[in-house]
């Protein structure tokens, strides 16, 4: 069976509030220099899921790019304390100076927090790491700089709201402005923002 069709029959089986959820997200109002699709959602993590894949666009450059996953289990989960989970990668090349910076790490995970509580959502177990990883070549490709990236991976648990549905679109909305500040983008300004219409290449996959 093809993704697309896979996708309608979970769409079509998936409980009520993940079906709100996932609508949700593809409805956003996101800052334009964001690309975002949707992508093939991991199986085992929980009993639904929906992937997002973006990357923050500078003519022909990708500042930084990252995933999404918004996981539900109906019964619930003790470790989420919810039945809604979200879960993110998001990475970005970094300049030396600030590569260099001891206190890098503390800083990026408080752009992921910061970005949540900016916007006034209401969140719990948040947990995930911040990797910095540097490249130096040798050889035949001794003339290419050292390169250094910053990655975090992070999760936590959006609070629900009426008909136990998180609003994942402030949650979308709020990932897309850590994407932005990683990528080193200004905080977007009043307005600056367009109604995207998501890809409906896949719909939610079920495990």
């Amino acid at each position: 069976m093809d993704d697309a069709k896979e996708g309608d029959r979970d769409a079509d089986t998936a409980p009520l509030p993940f079906r709100a959820a996932v609508d949700a997200l593809r409805s956003a109002r996101l800052r334009p220099q964001i690309e975002i699709e949707p992508t093939r959602a991991p199986q085992r993590l929980a009993p639904f899921a929906y992937a997002l894949e973006a990357a923050v666009v500078d003519g022909e450059e990708d500042l930084a790019d990252g995933r999404l996953v918004l996981l539900h289990d109906p019964a619930g989960h003790d470790a989420w304390q919810g039945s809604f989970r979200l879960v993110t990668l998001v990475r970005a090349e970094l300049e030396p100076e600030m590569a260099a910076d001891p206190l890098l790490p503390d800083v990026c995970w408080s752009w992921l927090t910061g970005a949540l509580e900016a916007r006034g959502l209401s969140y719990g177990e948040a947990s995930g790491t911040v990797t910095r990883a540097s490249s130096h070549y040798f050889g035949g490709m001794s003339e290419r700089p050292a390169a250094s990236q910053i990655e975090i991976r992070a999760s936590w648990t959006p609070r629900e709201g009426l008909g136990g549905v998180p609003d994942t679109a402030s949650h979308l909305a709020s990932w897309c402005d850590l994407l932005a500040q990683i990528a080193g983008l200004p905080p977007a300004a009043p307005g600056d923002a367009s109604v995207v219409t998501l890809p409906q290449r896949r719909g939610p996959q079920s495990r």
